[in-house]
């Protein structure tokens, strides 16, 4: 079974709630009838009813079960306002400013995950990630004891001769460009996580290098060893070893003569580069080169979930990010 039909299936599973903001756009209509569909969540859709309605007849889509709220009509518009201002007060927020910008559906459905209305939101179709990632900071912010938002790849290889039956989780290859050895290490421990809860293995992980145990010195080599530190103390539970050039993560031979002794080397099924570039780079050199498919950028670290999606998304690809945000959402 294909890592994407696995999480569906999983996903439909737990009868979760997920916002989709972007209800006026055609692509958001078709995968709320697809999602409601398959039973992987419950959907509710910002937007206007009666638009969406006529868009979902005209296409021939079937929203029985998909919820449709106009949240600018919304009864619970004005506890919302006030949950903000509140939230952000410290930054000189009024109601009257907080007022405008509830009107924004990303805000909105926001505070719809913060009140728990929502288990988890999906957006980007129409929106840029900056316009979606903004709200989540302001209004969902970090899980507790994770200093920083981050992002992965769910990587599947053509064969399982790597990895978990040859899936990986790949990060952070979308936000962070230059981590220090906290925030590697936080993302090590997020990426682990993303293994665990929405791919469904155990991660095993490794905190890749141009170095493998000793093998060369440099203050960049030094980070990787700290975060590998850092992460081990954050989640004792997980796997986590490091530096580890890339052949000794994954081969088992080069494990043996490069860091004998290892748990992780040789057997590794979640990669964390040292830095944006080479985790972006290898991502797509993987998708490119090996042929794999590669799932993402799925966004980690956040208290509740939130994901982003490509503006150039179809409507499969936001039942799959819908499937990744529920499973996100399950404690």
């Amino acid at each position: 079974m294909s890592v994407l039909k696995n999480i569906r299936e999983r996903a439909a599973q737990h009868n979760k709630t997920i916002v989709l903001p972007e209800g006026n756009d055609d692509r958001i209509i078709e995968a709320a009838a697809m999602i409601t569909n398959e039973g992987i969540a419950k959907v509710i859709v910002l937007g206007n009813p009666e638009e969406i309605t006529q868009k979902a007849k005209a296409n021939g889509w079937n929203l029985t079960g998909v919820q449709v709220v106009d949240h600018l009509k919304s009864d619970k518009m004005e506890h919302y306002v006030k949950e903000f201002t509140e939230l952000r007060k410290s930054k000189g927020m009024t109601i009257e400013q907080a007022t405008e910008i509830m009107k924004d559906p990303l805000y909105f459905g926001a505070m719809m995950v913060k009140l728990d209305d929502a288990d988890g939101m999906t957006a980007g179709a129409v929106y840029a990630t900056s316009d979606v990632l903004r709200p989540a900071f302001q209004i969902i912010k970090t899980a507790p004891g994770i200093p920083v938002v981050s992002s992965c790849f769910i990587i599947e290889m053509p064969d399982a001769k790597f990895g978990a039956n040859g899936a990986f989780v790949y990060g952070d290859c979308g936000v962070n460009p230059d981590p220090d050895a906290q925030q590697l290490g936080a993302i090590a421990v997020s990426t682990a996580m993303t293994m665990k809860q929405v791919v469904g293995y155990e991660p095993i992980v490794a905190l890749l290098s141009y170095s493998t145990k000793g093998s060369a010195e440099h203050p960049r080599i030094d980070k990787v060893r700290e975060a590998t530190r850092i992460a081990r103390e954050m989640a004792p539970q997980f796997l986590f070893d490091g530096e580890l050039q890339g052949d000794a993560a994954l081969v088992e031979d080069v494990a043996k003569s490069k860091a004998p002794g290892s748990k992780v080397a040789g057997r590794a099924n979640v990669l964390v580069f040292p830095d944006l570039d080479s985790g972006n780079i290898a991502y797509k050199l993987t998708q490119r080169l090996a042929g794999a498919e590669a799932v993402g950028p799925i966004c980690q670290g956040l208290a509740k979930p939130v994901n982003d999606l490509s503006r150039g998304c179809n409507a499969t690809d936001i039942m799959n990010a819908v499937a990744v945000t529920v499973l996100q959402s399950v404690l």
